[in-house]
């Protein structure tokens, strides 16, 4: 990191990721997140070995994968005597896992982790209402069969109406896609350019598979071995058949499920080591985290839910004395195709860059060819909590491929978030 020990990111592996309610919906987190880590493991040969983390992240879990990242880990072929711990940043979930463990090593306090995360929409929390659950809980406690019946005295059939969990921001009661299509008004962002963006995520992502870019990152699991949202074949003309998703009613809806994420099922990790760790165990350093940034933005109050990255990159590139065009790679979540357009537009913009970033002139454009060099979000999918690291383990082969370089990863959240990283070889 920018002021401790280098952090090296030796490699990291990821099951395809599926579309909600397909190949993983009865698997879970945990099943996620054990055939990812014991794929690690096997592929860096650390059957038994002691770790000094296992950082992993949900964020959408039951009550009983209270600590994921240490049952995952007592399941994956370590050492049981690495600790483990479970975080949560919504969409940012696991690149701050990574961060987390990248930080401690940075600091001396261990010298090799893991970071990542797994998500499933397949598989979520059910809960019932308040009442329901007071009922539930009284009947638990009671001692005898009389006092346990008296628990439901009153009882009526609504109460057992489910609360499914739901993807709206709670100060706003808006879904992500809502958000981001005010973002997208406000911006300007046409219906045409999002679906360009995302007919080019699907064609070179497709393509990175075919050349066997993956083959040492994505191992198969239950029975799939491509990420099954990928569409090798999708166009513009088929993209263009699609209504809007999110604004149905005023006529000037642009966000389309094609030019956003799907609800996806995933897990991803990472190796991350210091130096002298990955000599003395024989590993390649990939790259290194040279810093990494969080940055929140007022969504409540006006600004854009999505638009927090643009803070955070700002932010970063001035601790570093980098400029925008400082970087052969551009790794940018592709939460929706708007949210990359706004983020784009909006360093280049003279206004925004003066009044919200305070600065004399705008960050600038960035060379189109540089961004998702092999897709992203849009044709990977998005398992919220494991993307971070999907994208990590990406951009650090792809600084190997092209024999150095600098890559900036920029990842936007929900609660109006961004975190943002810088990997180097």
């Amino acid at each position: 990191m920018l002021l401790g020990r280098p952090v090296a990111v030796l490699g990291g592996v990821r099951i395809p990721f599926c579309r909600q309610n397909t190949a993983y919906a009865d698997v879970g987190n945990l099943g996620m997140s054990v055939r990812t880590l014991g794929a690690l493991v096997e592929a860096f040969g650390l059957h038994g070995q002691q770790l000094g983390e296992v950082a992993m992240g949900a964020v959408i879990k039951h009550s009983s994968d209270w600590n994921l990242g240490r049952e995952a880990a007592l399941s994956s072929g370590l050492s049981a005597l690495t600790p483990g711990i479970t975080l949560q940043r919504a969409c940012g979930t696991s690149l701050d896992s990574i961060i987390t463990v990248g930080n401690k090593i940075a600091t001396g306090q261990i010298e090799s982790g893991i970071g990542g995360g797994s998500d499933t929409t397949s598989d979520v929390p059910i809960v019932y209402g308040r009442t329901l659950r007071r009922r539930l809980l009284s009947a638990n406690a009671a001692k005898t069969t009389k006092d346990r019946l008296s628990a439901f005295r009153g009882f009526r059939p609504r109460e057992l109406k489910p609360d499914f969990p739901g993807v709206a921001e709670p100060r706003t009661g808006k879904s992500m896609g809502e958000h981001c299509e005010d973002m997208a008004k406000e911006w300007s962002i046409s219906r045409d350019s999002q679906d360009e963006l995302a007919v080019a995520s699907h064609h070179k992502l497709a393509a990175a598979y075919e050349r066997g870019f993956f083959d040492d990152l994505v191992v198969s699991f239950r029975g799939v071995a491509r990420d099954n949202i990928l569409r090798p074949d999708t166009s513009i003309e088929k993209l263009a058949t699609l209504k809007p998703a999110f604004d149905r009613t005023s006529g000037r809806g642009t966000l389309t499920a094609a030019n956003s994420t799907p609800l996806t099922d995933g897990a991803a990790a990472c190796l991350l080591a210091s130096d002298e760790w990955a000599a003395a165990h024989g590993h390649e350093v990939l790259c290194h985290i040279r810093d990494a940034h969080v940055a929140a933005v007022d969504f409540v109050h006006g600004e854009g839910l999505l638009m927090a990255p643009t803070v955070a990159v700002a932010q970063m590139l001035a601790r570093n004395g980098l400029t925008l065009q400082d970087f052969d790679i551009y790794e940018i979540h592709e939460a929706f195709a708007a949210q990359v357009l706004c983020t784009l537009r909006a360093w280049e913009s003279a206004d925004y860059c003066r009044t919200r970033l305070g600065l004399d002139a705008p960050l600038g454009r960035i060379d189109p060819q540089k961004i998702n060099p092999l897709g992203s979000s849009l044709a990977t999918g998005h398992p919220f909590a494991a993307t971070g690291a999907r994208i990590v383990a990406t951009t650090a082969k792809q600084l190997v491929e092209r024999g150095g370089g600098r890559a900036l990863i920029s990842i936007c959240t929900a609660g109006g978030m961004g975190v943002v990283a810088i990997l180097e070889r």
